[in-house]
């Protein structure tokens, strides 16, 4: 893990000073500049958490960094950078020693045509707000800045801290397509179906009993493929605990009442 020196950190913040909102308070930390007051937390459900998020970059989001080498970039819920680069804005819930910026993404404390990039990596799912999230990255962006966003589709719940919408290719266009040109959507490799069917299968396998694993872990993929009712007296169906069909249900359900 490349950690910042304190040098690389204070050089960037003061930069970063020139982009930010005069309208806006904020708290200036050694490591960061800090946006995220307690009235903040509660509006959006930001609460601490112990879960990390530390990836590399992908080729795609190298080749916006690369667009243009004297340029600026948002990292919009950047989780735990592996790597500290100086032109590259950390921005965060999550007070990591690579965040350069704590706040939310439905409010974004930057100037408008901030950025020349925005990267935006499998976050918007842990928003409560993603219209507001889609409408405040595009205001921040410069004219002709690139946008780089992945979201899951088909992937379990989990918690970063909390995961609220999964979307559809037709929902993540949904988001931004009213404030910018859409140039292309695709399913990059690390996004394939082969991820989701793994990520199911070991987590629906974490949760059986060892004496039901066993029977589990010897089905073949034609015994899984008939009718979902036919499965319901099945042990590896009913003998999964609570938390685990909340993180792999086909549905969800709710119910309320006006008082």
């Amino acid at each position: 893990m490349d950690y910042p020196t304190f040098q690389k950190k204070r050089k960037k913040l003061a930069k970063l000073r020139s982009l930010i909102l005069p309208s806006l308070d904020y708290v200036k930390n050694e490591n960061n500049l800090d946006f995220l007051p307690e009235k903040l937390r509660k509006k959006y459900g930001v609460f601490n958490t112990e879960n990390i998020s530390a990836h590399p970059y992908d080729e795609f989001a190298e080749e916006v960094l690369a667009s243009k080498p004297s340029g600026i970039f948002l990292d919009c819920g950047c989780g735990k950078r592996p790597e500290y680069l100086e032109n590259v804005v950390n921005y965060e819930i999550v007070n990591y020693e690579t965040t350069d910026v704590l706040g939310v993404a439905e409010e974004l404390p930057f100037i408008d045509n901030s950025f020349d990039g925005v990267l935006s990596l499998n976050v918007l799912e842990h928003v409560q707000n993603p219209f507001k999230c889609a409408q405040e990255i595009s205001r921040v962006l410069k004219p002709g800045g690139k946008l780089y966003c992945v979201v899951p589709f088909m992937s379990p719940y989990h918690d970063y801290p909390d995961h609220y919408y999964n979307m559809t290719k037709s929902g993540l266009k949904n988001l931004f397509d009213r404030h910018l040109v859409i140039d292309k959507q695709e399913v990059i490799k690390s996004g394939l179906p082969i991820y989701s069917l793994t990520w199911i299968l070991h987590s629906w396998a974490q949760g059986l009993p060892a004496n039901t694993l066993d029977d589990f872990l010897n089905m073949k993929v034609k015994d899984l493929l008939g009718e979902p009712v036919s499965y319901l007296d099945k042990p590896f169906v009913y003998e999964l605990p609570k938390d685990k069909n909340f993180e792999l249900g086909a549905t969800t359900a709710l119910w309320a009442h006006k008082t």
